[in-house]
């Protein structure tokens, strides 16, 4: 039976490679060098860090390679690396630092002054762009390899959650959890050491460390680090590192399609690109312009479900529904029947198909947060693992993602997801981006409102082609059609590129952006003026 290795045997298999190794911005590290230098790190965090309590740092850090360098000095000592979010901050950044039991926290110059003026009640900080951090180093240059003695269910990592609808919560990462995807990915991808695996999502966050990080480790491959996902840099990147395979999470590749295209740019090294919650059209659209294969699969930070992309799946689907998984009422416990479509695709029976997507087997990949029991009875109940993720499946086994719990209108008694009016509102053709979410209504509990992001060749919103678009669409029920849009330049954003629906629906139409409204009976949108917002707030103000 095949023993699957810990973070530290696969780092253990390329200490003595110096073919290939770490590249970022202009240098180059080889994997010997780089896995020598976590035996460093591995000492010095032994002598820093305190035995009666636990032994967590955190980094807050943008991708550079003294990140990957502390996390693997992590597994050779049995200490614990908390990935900090960037995009905190203030009293939200000192909380989870708190939270995650952060002896110390490693900074660079980039990220040192988000910690200016918290109060890290004692944490020590330490810049590692600073004398100090070699100076520390020193005594330990040349350490022999700890023998690791971790094991596959020890803690390794801290990853907390994107927070799109509450406090971000600390999801425990196990060796394991990182291990067995990135071998099974390396070996479905044929990785090996002549690849190079590309890393720009920020590696605070699962995706990156999962599906990029622990691959290149599996695949014994070499690495291209960018500090800050860019999409005009992404194609030079490639070029520039000969880059085989790429992961993404969100709208990434939506914004590298949005950069002017060339004649040439299926002229690259890029054989993968891997990731997950790229819409089917731009998926397609990626892989022609750019000659490469795409493959988008689904799954969270807590890993308790994942689903595979399948090459017959129906546009729309994520995916067949694994048999470990079904899709259940959270209320009732019970299995949910196939969703039912009428000649025009419209779901039909939305309320009693759609449910949560329930790991009946126990709770797969997923360790339990830290210090959140709470959370923890929220997701593992009756032996099974309850993801939060609605969705629903037809007759032939293919599944739906229909949003998260916090993506569900309730629109005259009727139960509504998010997901699927988004998915419709993008076949406007003005539209590059859109965001569904509710308001809160007095008659009809809420109302629909859309946040919108036009394509980079439309004009002004145009309401009355809007509205016709809305009336023409068979599959969209009157209580899905949205009677509020807001036009937007940008939506606030997660450092993972998730839009922060709670920040949209909070500000209503309080806001700088033009808000349109299309009121029931009405034939157009028009211009919220102050004038009629005064009437919506009547109307909703104690709902």
């Amino acid at each position: 039976m095949t023993v699957t290795p810990t973070v530290a045997d696969l780092l253990e298999q390329l200490r003595d490679a110096d073919t290939h190794g770490i590249r970022f911005e202009d240098a180059y590290i080889p994997w010997t060098e780089h896995v020598h230098g976590m035996y460093d790190r591995a000492a010095l965090l032994d002598a820093l860090l305190e035995a009666d309590r636990p032994r967590h740092f955190g980094v807050l850090f943008d991708n550079i390679p003294e990140f990957s360098a502390l996390l693997g000095a992590a597994a050779f000592s049995g200490t614990v690396l908390a990935g900090l979010n960037t995009t905190r901050r203030g009293d939200a950044l000192a909380r989870d630092i708190a939270l995650s039991d952060c002896q110390i926290v490693f900074t660079e110059n980039t990220q040192a002054h988000l910690l200016d003026g918290i109060d890290l009640g004692g944490v020590r900080v330490i810049n590692v762009d600073s004398p100090e951090w070699s100076e520390l180093l020193r005594p330990y240059a040349g350490s022999p390899a700890i023998a690791p003695a971790a094991h596959l269910d020890d803690l390794l990592m801290l990853i907390f959650t994107s927070g799109t609808s509450g406090d971000p919560k600390a999801v425990r990462c196990t060796h394991r959890k990182f291990t067995e995807p990135g071998i099974m990915l390396a070996e479905r991808f044929e990785l090996s050491a002549a690849d190079v695996v590309y890393m720009a999502m920020p590696m605070f966050h699962s995706n990156a460390m999962i599906a990029a990080w622990s691959v290149a480790l599996g695949g014994r491959s070499a690495i291209a680090l960018r500090r800050k996902f860019s999409a005009s840099g992404f194609l030079p990147d490639v070029r520039r590192y000969g880059v085989t395979y790429a992961n993404y999470v969100g709208k990434p590749l939506s914004f590298i399609l949005a950069t002017p295209e060339q004649p040439d740019d299926a002229d690259n090294t890029l054989r993968v690109m891997y990731g997950n919650e790229g819409s089917a059209p731009v998926a397609r659209e990626f892989a022609r312009r750019f000659g490469t294969r795409v493959v988008d699969g689904f799954g969270s930070t807590e890993g308790g479900v994942s689903i595979s992309a399948h090459p017959d799946a129906p546009v729309g689907a994520l995916g067949m529904l694994p048999p470990t998984v079904e899709i259940r009422n959270p209320d009732t416990g019970q299995v949910c029947p196939p969703a039912e479509f009428d000649a025009a695709g419209r779901l039909l029976n939305a309320e009693e198909a759609t449910g949560e997507m329930v790991n009946v087997t126990g709770p797969g990949a997923f360790a339990g947060y830290y210090k959140n029991p709470e959370a923890d009875a929220e997701r593992l109940r009756d032996g099974m693992y309850w993801s939060g993720d609605q969705a629903y499946r037809d007759s032939d086994g293919f599944v739906y993602f229909a949003g998260r719990s916090s993506g569900w209108l309730r629109v005259d008694g009727e139960n509504l997801g998010a997901a699927p009016i988004e998915r419709i509102l993008l076949r406007y053709p003005g539209f590059a981006q859109v965001s569904v979410y509710g308001v809160p209504d007095r008659e009809v509990g809420d109302r629909v409102m859309a946040a919108v992001i036009p394509t980079a060749d439309a004009t002004d919103f145009d309401p009355i082609a809007f509205a016709r678009f809305l009336d023409e669409q068979s599959d969209l029920g009157p209580k899905q059609r949205p009677t509020l849009v807001r036009v937007c330049s940008e939506f606030p954003r997660t450092a993972t590129f998730k839009v922060v629906t709670r920040t949209l629906s909070a500000e209503r139409w309080h806001c700088t952006d033009p808000v349109w409204l299309r009121d029931r009976g009405r034939d157009e949108f028009e211009l919220l003026t102050p004038e009629l917002a005064v009437t919506l707030e009547r109307v909703t103000a104690d709902a």
